[in-house]
């Protein structure tokens, strides 16, 4: 049955797995699921179209893996492997991806609760509700932009951009901008910013890459960064499992945007910002003057929709390898430091899927298993 001939939500259909997510993970979860396992899937989405996660971030984004490592199972990211796509590209191909396996991504759907009733799953979004026997999180657990409690003390005369919400300068106002966060969001941010207002970054980055980053790295480099990032920093390798731990509280160090490209640019260099003076952020003891505050202070995780005995005392998911400990038929892919360094991006999620997937083959088959496609009338749209 075509999906994309169909409109219905499906609601009060019992679907053998319900996906909540529709990026990449949830995509790569859902092709393994259809193609492969048959199963009667539905897919869930907040954005408007699958893709937009991406198409949201600022303008000029553009991933840093190459083109060769960003396609998911069964098409390959199309164009130059050794390019660098940006935002968009990656949107458009995760749009076409779904188009192509005819995937049942239902968009414009925020999930609210999943619960459990009867030995069955709930997933709610609203008035909405459909049953599943299986559930995947693929949403991803980064989800809340963080910013300090202080921010709200800022001077009405000062702009405060997320760097969820910041696209490109032009949104900025006349005067010094602060960006606050040296990590790579805000080295990129901060690099692009300088050359139309003058900037000052705050914070202290977690080191950076020894080398340049660029087509050389991707062709000699990458492959062997890669097959550490997969092969050896995961949780089965008694590397991997000294270095995941650290990781989980070590910030990321910088890829693209090296220290000296912003010293070159006239970036200015500071410290934490610790508060709030007569309206204006204070940096290493004294109120900076400045229009416009980018915060690149990173999200916190939002789980909160999972109403089921999943976490521990920390409010962490307790799972191993994406199988979900406590609830039979609970599953995640695509978290950060799930099972390997590299569980959230894109050379690394894909194998942790193909992963659940053959595990979710070991359980017993579930009454709709040799099913080609789901007949509940579900359609991709968007």
């Amino acid at each position: 049955m075509d999906h994309a001939q169909h409109s219905s939500d499906g609601s009060g259909h019992e679907f053998d797995t319900v996906v909540v997510g529709g990026g990449q993970a949830g995509l790569t979860i859902g092709f393994h699921l259809e193609r492969h396992l048959h199963r009667d899937i539905l897919i869930l989405d907040a954005h408007d179209r699958v893709g937009d996660a991406w198409r949201r971030r600022w303008d000029s984004l553009r991933l840093f893996t190459p083109a060769k490592y960003d396609g998911l199972p069964g098409m390959p990211f199309p164009g130059d492997p050794l390019a660098f796509p940006t935002k968009d590209e990656m949107a458009d191909y995760l749009e076409a991806y779904a188009a192509r396996f005819e995937l049942p991504v239902l968009t414009g759907i925020r999930v609210d609760r999943v619960g459990r009733v009867d030995g069955r799953f709930v997933v709610e979004a609203g008035e909405r509700s459909w049953i599943a026997r299986n559930v995947v999180i693929a949403a991803g657990g980064h989800q809340i932009p963080r910013v300090p409690a202080f921010a709200d003390l800022l001077d009405g005369s000062v702009q405060q951009l997320h760097s969820e919400d910041y696209r490109n300068p032009s949104e900025l106002r006349a005067g010094p901008v602060l960006v606050v966060g040296l990590g790579n969001s805000g080295a990129e941010i901060a690099l692009e910013v300088s050359r139309s207002h003058p900037t000052t970054v705050a914070g202290t980055p977690g080191g950076q890459l020894p080398f340049r980053h660029g087509r050389t790295l991707a062709r000699f480099g990458l492959p062997l960064i890669r097959f550490a990032g997969v092969h050896v920093l995961n949780g089965r390798n008694p590397i991997g499992r000294r270095v995941l731990p650290k990781a989980a509280t070590s910030a990321t160090p910088l890829i693209r945007t090296r220290l000296a490209e912003l010293e070159a640019a006239g970036v200015a260099r500071a410290g934490r910002v610790t508060g709030v003076e007569r309206g204006m952020p204070v940096v290493d003891g004294r109120a900076l003057e400045v229009a416009d505050v980018i915060w690149c202070t990173g999200y916190r995780d939002d789980l909160s929709w999972i109403d089921l005995p999943v976490f521990d005392e920390d409010g962490r998911l307790q799972q191993t390898r994406g199988v979900v400990r406590g609830v039979t038929g609970l599953y995640a892919v695509g978290l950060d430091l799930m099972y390997a360094i590299v569980s959230a991006t894109l050379p690394g999620m894909p194998r942790d899927a193909a992963y659940l997937a053959r595990r979710m083959r070991r359980v017993e088959a579930p009454e709709t298993a040799g099913v080609a496609r789901s007949t509940s009338g579900v359609g991709v749209r968007g």
